[in-house]
């Protein structure tokens, strides 16, 4: 096993690189014929690429945003023919990333109630197919095909178009190697694909000068020589790549093999190595004018100068030392994975973009590690579930929500009754404690109520008071938010006439008890009059079954 001999301070060169982006660059396959499957092209610092692979809306989403970018959006003419080009002579559907988060088509905007997955509603043209169905139940998503003329189609999101299109954006590209005579570059891109005479490339891209076999790889516009940082496609090395003494990375080869002095990179046969009779557990690099053992990036050399030792409980921080990596200890050893909210991709660990694949009901936002819900106006998160989001009032008297296509279907947050109006509908807040759902104390609040209890007694099933037999000590009076009773749990129903028609029956049954009562106290009187004057003064009355 040898190492190389190359003493530069690449490594170290490398973990300064911070917020480096990795993206995917694919290249122009066809010409008048169409685009090979899963390639594209790229102009400026944008690619835009096409993927034959049969899948619904979400999951394309979930593979554009895997590769750092996002379903194509197509705002303007010249994204439009981007498309044309990409699509070729193609046939079959392909997403594009227009869709319908929530409520019912607008048909008077200028986008009708759609909006990019980039959350956003801003577009130069328009393309929408003359059949737009602008009902509340219409499909959410849109895809084009070369034989509708890439018109903009409704499509359920559930179902498996042909293909999708993405699209990616990225800083700092390299520009192609200088090639000499008998000289050959093949480029490596993020995402699988090979190329040559390739003019821009993103970062995170690698290149083999052939006949040479020597590895570059593309970092903030400028190409590293292998071996680079360990962390990042194992330094380039053909076998492995270890960190030597001087934090220098290096490659290694496997026992009767040693390291191309010229590429520094790959291992060839070796009659005579000398690292042989060393013994080294992992490997050994050229220590002045002899050679001594190194250990695998995260193992340090044991006091016998050729064990490695192995700290399965990663207290040793310069284990995963790349950005965003964590130690994770395994049987065997250790790991170097991800943090939580970041995936590797080409050796880095780069943010998750969690909100491309739509997480939230109403809106996303992305941040380092994660992401966060938000809701419209007249909505709040559901306490429940945080990517749902709830009608919500937060006032005596909202405005209802209505479906635009029937004004007469409208709902109401919990706890709030619709009143129908001259030429609208509004909710307004129910009075609970009016209802003697608490045992004892009682307070309203919008769109609920809050049960309380006197000293020494406690709330239980939110409503009920009951002696605390184990308090020793005057206690406050307990408090809780109470639910909202069964029937306020869905929007009411109930109209201003049938409240109406509710009161009137209630004062009608109210009168006729009262009539009823005074009828009977009324008869009674009479008959009792009736029977002193009959009497003799002085002497007893008498009934008819006392004579």
């Amino acid at each position: 096993m040898h190492e190389n001999l190359n003493g530069h301070s690449r490594g170290s060169k490398m973990k300064e690189v911070t917020g480096l982006f990795v993206f995917v660059l694919t290249f122009l396959a066809g010409r008048a014929g169409g685009i090979e499957p899963n390639s594209g092209y790229c102009i400026g610092t944008q690619c835009f690429t096409v993927s034959q692979e049969p899948s619904d809306f979400t999951a394309a989403q979930i593979q554009c945003r895997d590769l750092g970018g996002h379903l194509i959006t197509v705002r303007s003419s010249v994204s439009h023919e981007t498309v044309e080009i990409l699509l070729g002579n193609s046939t079959g559907r392909f997403w594009i990333g227009l869709h319908r988060t929530s409520g019912c088509p607008d048909a008077a905007a200028a986008l009708k109630g759609y909006q990019w997955v980039t959350e956003d509603s801003e577009s130069d043209m328009f393309n929408w197919a003359p059949s737009f169905d602008s009902s509340c139940s219409s499909h959410r998503c849109v895809s084009v095909s070369q034989k509708d003329g890439l018109k903009w189609i409704q499509e359920p999101c559930e179902e498996h178009a042909d293909g999708f299109l993405c699209e990616y954006s990225f800083t700092d590209p390299c520009k192609g190697l200088t090639v000499a005579v008998g000289e050959t570059v093949t480029y490596r891109i993020p995402m699988g694909f090979v190329g040559e005479d390739v003019l821009s490339l993103p970062p995170g891209s690698t290149a083999i000068r052939m006949p040479a076999k020597t590895k570059y790889v593309c970092l903030s516009e400028q190409w590293l020589q292998a071996p680079w940082s360990c962390e990042t496609h194992q330094g380039g090395c053909e076998y492995k790549c270890a960190v030597a003494p001087n934090d220098v990375p290096s490659c290694y080869c496997p026992p009767g093999q040693t390291i191309n002095p010229a590429n520094k990179v790959t291992c060839e046969a070796s009659a005579e190595d000398p690292c042989l009779p060393l013994r080294c557990a992992h490997a050994c690099y050229k220590k002045g004018e002899s050679y001594a053992c190194m250990c695998d990036h995260g193992f340090k050399l044991a006091r016998d100068g050729r064990s490695c030792t192995d700290f399965t409980d990663c207290r040793d921080k310069r284990k995963c030392p790349g950005e965003n990596f964590k130690c994770v200890s395994v049987t065997e050893g250790f790991q170097c994975v991800c943090k939580d909210g970041y995936k590797m991709s080409g050796g880095l660990c780069v943010d998750v973009d969690e909100c491309a694949s739509a997480p939230c009901e109403h809106h996303c936002t992305n941040s380092p590690g994660g992401y966060t819900c938000s809701c419209d106006d007249g909505y709040k998160e559901d306490p429940k579930s945080p990517d749902k989001c709830i009608l919500h009032c937060g006032k005596e008297e909202c405005v209802a929500e209505c479906d635009p296509n029937d004004q007469f279907k409208c709902d109401c947050p919990d706890g709030y009754i619709i009143e129908e109006r001259e030429d609208h509908s509004v909710c307004i807040d129910i009075d609970e404690c009016s209802s003697s759902y608490c045992d004892n104390g009682c307070t309203n609040t919008f769109g609920s109520y809050v049960c309380t209890c006197p000293a020494g007694y406690k709330l239980v099933e939110e409503s009920r008071c009951v002696k605390d037999d184990g308090a020793t000590t005057p206690k406050m009076p307990t408090v809780s938010a109470a639910p909202y009773p069964e029937p306020t749990r869905q929007p009411s129903v109930v109209t201003v006439g049938g409240l109406v028609g509710i009161i009137l029956c209630t004062v009608f049954v109210i009168v006729l008890v009262v009539f009823l009562a005074h009828h009977i106290l009324s008869g009674r009187g009479k008959m009792e009059s009736a029977g002193e004057l009959k009497a003799p003064e002085g002497e007893a009355r008498f009934t008819e079954s006392d004579a």
